[in-house]
């Protein structure tokens, strides 16, 4: 039962001593090539596209989420829409029906956040 699990085991220790091995590389080769200056802009916390806040609930806008979240909905489309075009020619009638109602699918929910103002910046 126990040698089934050995190449988990081992995969496991060495991803994670390389894991370890190239952050002591990384940080000794800054450390030997690199001067490290650090600054007050360099230290401070940066996340989202915001500066740190100073109090958690302090209201932002939600528009930056939204944007975030059709940029993520386009990028997985293409996840999907790579393999079809790789066996486009191969593909049946029913496989090339099926991308054109996945597309469809996408293009009325980018339609819908078109009208509702989720691409306007002001």
């Amino acid at each position: 039962m126990l040698q089934e699990y050995l190449p988990v085991l081992i995969f496991m220790v060495v991803a994670g001593g390389l894991g370890i091995v190239l952050l002591v590389i990384g940080f000794s080769a800054g450390t030997l090539l690199g001067v490290r200056r650090p600054d007050p802009a360099k230290l401070s916390p940066y996340e989202c596209g915001f500066e740190a806040f100073e109090d958690s609930r302090m209201k932002f806008d939600v528009r930056y989420y939204l944007i975030a979240i059709v940029f993520i909905v386009f990028d997985l489309e293409i996840a999907f829409l790579f393999p079809f075009a790789v066996v486009f020619k191969t593909a049946g009638t029913f496989v090339t029906l099926a991308m054109a109602v996945f597309l469809l699918i996408l293009v009325v929910g980018f339609v819908y956040e078109w009208k509702k103002g989720a691409l306007e910046w002001d």
